[in-house]
C-alpha cells in the first residue's frame, strides 16, 4: 500500500527525484573516493616523507570534499521540496475525498480518525519520503561501493564482511518484525486521544455542569497511558536496536585491526590500505545503520499509508450523476415518493414508504416524536444521504440526477446544530453567495431578527466569529445561520428545528418575517414546538418512520390522535383550539 501511494503521488516529480538521485550519487562517490586518497597520502607521502605529494593529494581531497558537500546540499534541497509537495498533495487528496463523503462515511470513520489520517498519518509518509531521499538513496550506493573498494584494498580481510553484514541484517529483521504491529496500535491510540480530547473540549460545559472534571481527567489519563504503554514498547525495541548495531560495529572494527595488523606484520598489506579498509568498513556499516533507521520508520509509514488509502479508496454512498441534469430554472416543487432509508447495518429502516409533497409558496411542516425520522427526511433533499428506496424529486427530477451545484444553489438548509466558521459575521453570511452586498446582508439579518445584536457588536458585520460560533449564544447562532441561508436565496428552504433556541416572541417575529421573505419559495419546517408550525399550510405527522397523517392544524386536531397527543402535551385544549 505504501509503494502504491508513493508511486501515485510522486509521479509528477520524476524530474526532481532524478536530480536527487544524481546529486546523491555524486556526493556518495566523492565520499567513497576520500579513503583511497587518504591511503595514498599515507603510503606514498607520509611513509616516504614526500611533502609535495602530500600537498597535491591533500588539495585533491579538499576538492573532492567540496564536491561531496555541494552534492549533498543540492540533493537535500530537492528531496525536501519533493517530500513536502508529496505531503501537500496527499493531504489535499484526503481532504477532497472526505468532502465527497456523505454523513454515513464520516460516521463510519469518525471525525477524530479522519483528522489523524489527514495530519499525523500523512506526516509519517512524508517523513519517510524525506528520509528515503536523503539517506536511503545514498545507503545502497555507499554499501556496494564500500564493498567493492574494500575488496580492492585487501581481498582476504574482506571476508569479515561475510559475517558482519548478515549479522546486522538478521538483528534488524527480527526487531522490525516486532515493531510493525506496535506502530499500527500507536496510530489507533492516537485516534483515541483525539476522540477523547475532542469530546472534552466540545462538551466542557456539560462536564462542568455535572462536576465530572475528575472523571474526565481519569478518562483522558487512561487513554494517554494506553498510548504511553505502546510507545514504550516501541521505544524498548529501538533501545535494543542501536546497541546491537553498535556492538557489531565495534566488534568488526576490532577484528579488522587485529587481522589487519597481522597482515601488515607479514608484509601482505600496507598501513594506508588498512586505514582505507577500516574507513570503508565504517562506511558500509554506516550505510547499514542508515538503512536500519529507515527500516524503523517503514512499519509506521506502512500503517499510515494503509489508513490513508482506506480513506482514498472509500467511495461515497452519495455518488455524483454520470450525466447531471442542469435545468435552466428551479421552481422548488419538492416531492418524496415511497421513500425508504436504512442506515448501514441497522435492523429496521428509519423511513418507510414516505410520500410527501411541498409546493412553492406554501409552508410544509413535519412533526413527530423523537426518533421518528424527521431530520433524516430533510437530509435526503440536499443529498447529505441518499434514499435507499423510492425517490426524492425536485421539480419532477430525481435529486440524484441533478447537477450538484444546481442542487446546492436550489436548496438551503439550516441543520439542528447550526455551525458558524472562523471569520467574521459578513464572511459567514456570504458563505452561500460571496457577491452579496452589505445591504443584502443587513436585510437578511433583519428578517432573521439578528440585526439588533449584530449592530451592538463593536465591528458590526466585521465582528469576529470564533470556530463553531462559540463566542455567540445558541439563539444568536441559529439566527445567523438562518440569515446565511436567506442571503443565498434558494428555491427550497429547509429548517430542521432551527427555532428551538429562540424565545416565543422572537420565534413569532421571525416566522412572520420569513413568510414575507419566502412567499414564492418552498418552505419545509421540522419542529418540536407546536406553536412554530400550527399555521403551516400543510402539516405532515411522522410516527416510527411512516407518514400517519397530513393536513392543517384544525384537520389534524379533529382527525389524528398522534398529532393531538403532541399538541396537548404542549398546549391546553383551549390554546390548541384558538
Amino acid at each position: 500500500m505504501l509503494i502504491r501511494l508513493l508511486r501515485t503521488y510522486l509521479a509528477p516529480y520524476h524530474g526532481a527525484i532524478a536530480l536527487v538521485v544524481l546529486f546523491q550519487l555524486g556526493s556518495t562517490l566523492a565520499a567513497l573516493y576520500l579513503p583511497t586518497l587518504n591511503a595514498a597520502i599515507i603510503d606514498n607521502g607520509v611513509v616516504r616523507g614526500d611533502t609535495r605529494y602530500i600537498v597535491r593529494i591533500g588539495g585533491i581531497m579538499l576538492a573532492v570534499t567540496l564536491v561531496q558537500i555541494a552534492g549533498s546540499v543540492v540533493a537535500v534541497y530537492f528531496a525536501a521540496r519533493t517530500a513536502m509537495a508529496l505531503g501537500r498533495d496527499v493531504r489535499a487528496a484526503v481532504f477532497g475525498r472526505v468532502q465527497e463523503f456523505s454523513a454515513r462515511e464520516v460516521g463510519r470513520f469518525g471525525t477524530p480518525s479522519l483528522i489523524t489520517r489527514t495530519t499525523n498519518d500523512v506526516q509519517q509518509v512524508q517523513m519517510l519520503t524525506l528520509m528515503t531521499f536523503t539517506l536511503m538513496v545514498s545507503a545502497p550506493i555507499m554499501c556496494v561501493g564500500g564493498i567493492v573498494l574494500a575488496l580492492d584494498q585487501d581481498v582476504p580481510l574482506s571476508g569479515l564482511l561475510l559475517v558482519v553484514v548478515p549479522a546486522l541484517a538478521v538483528i534488524v529483521g527480527l526487531i522490525i518484525a516486532r515493531m510493525r504491529p506496535l506502530f499500527r496500535l500507536v496510530q489507533t491510540r492516537i485516534d483515541g486521544i483525539n476522540r477523547v480530547l475532542r469530546e472534552q473540549i466540545t462538551g466542557v460545559r456539560v462536564i462542568r455542569a455535572f462536576v465530572r472534571d475528575h472523571r474526565e481527567q481519569e478518562r483522558f489519563a487512561d487513554t494517554n497511558t494506553a498510548l504511553l504503554d505502546v510507545s514504550l514498547a516501541v521505544g524498548r525495541l529501538m533501545a535494543v536496536m542501536f546497541p546491537a548495531v553498535m556492538l557489531v560495529f565495534n566488534v568488526s572494527s576490532v577484528a579488522v585491526l587485529w587481522f589487519g595488523a597481522h597482515r601488515i606484520d607479514s608484509g601482505a598489506m600496507q598501513i594506508g590500505a588498512l586505514t582505507a579498509f577500516l574507513s570503508y568498513l565504517m562506511q558500509i556499516l554506516m550505510a547499514v545503520m542508515m538503512a536500519t533507521f529507515m527500516f524503523m520508520m517503514v512499519p509506521r509509514a506502512e500503517v499510515s499509508a494503509e489508513r490513508i488509502a482506506e480513506v482514498l479508496d472509500t467511495e461515497s454512498s452519495v455518488v455524483a450523476p454520470a450525466s447531471p441534469v442542469r435545468p435552466e430554472r428551479v421552481d422548488g416543487r419538492l416531492e418524496l415518493r415511497g421513500v425508504d432509508f436504512r442506515y448501514a447495518g441497522a435492523e429496521e429502516p428509519v423511513l418507510r414508504g414516505v410520500d410527501l409533497v411541498a409546493e412553492p409558496g406554501e409552508v410544509t411542516a413535519v412533526i413527530g416524536s423523537t426518533g421518528s425520522g424527521k431530520t433524516t427526511l430533510l437530509n435526503l433533499v440536499p443529498r447529505l444521504v441518499d434514499a435507499t428506496g423510492g425517490a426524492v424529486l425536485l421539480d419532477g427530477i430525481d435529486v440524484r440526477h441533478l447537477d450538484r451545484a444546481v442542487l446546492s444553489a436550489a436548496v438551503g438548509f439550516v441543520p439542528q446544530k447550526p455551525y458558524l466558521f472562523t471569520g467574521t459575521v459578513a464572511s459567514n453570511l456570504r458563505y452561500g453567495r460571496p457577491d452579496a452586498t452589505d445591504a443584502e446582508l443587513w436585510q437578511a439579518l433583519d428578517t432573521a431578527q439578528a440585526r439588533d445584536f449584530v449592530e451592538r457588536l463593536p465591528d458590526g458585520l466585521d465582528a469576529p466569529i470564533a470556530q463553531g460560533g462559540t463566542n455567540v449564544s445558541g439563539g444568536q447562532r441559529q439566527r445567523l445561520a438562518i440569515a446565511r441561508m436567506l442571503v443565498a436565496r434558494p428555491a427550497v428552504y429547509l429548517f430542521d428545528d432551527s427555532f428551538s433556541a429562540l424565545d416565543y416572541a422572537t420565534d413569532a417575529a421571525l416566522r412572520a418575517a420569513l413568510t414575507r421573505e419566502t412567499a414564492a419559495a418552498t418552505v419545509v419546517i421540522v419542529a418540536q414546538r407546536v406553536s412554530t408550525i400550527r399555521h403551516a399550510d400543510r402539516i405532515v405527522v411522522l410516527d416510527e418512520g411512516r407518514v400517519v397523517a397530513t393536513g392543517t392544524h384544525d384537520e389534524l386536531m379533529a382527525g389524528d390522535e398522534t398529532y393531538r397527543e403532541i399538541v396537548l402535551s404542549q398546549l391546553s385544549a383551549s390554546e390548541a383550539a384558538a
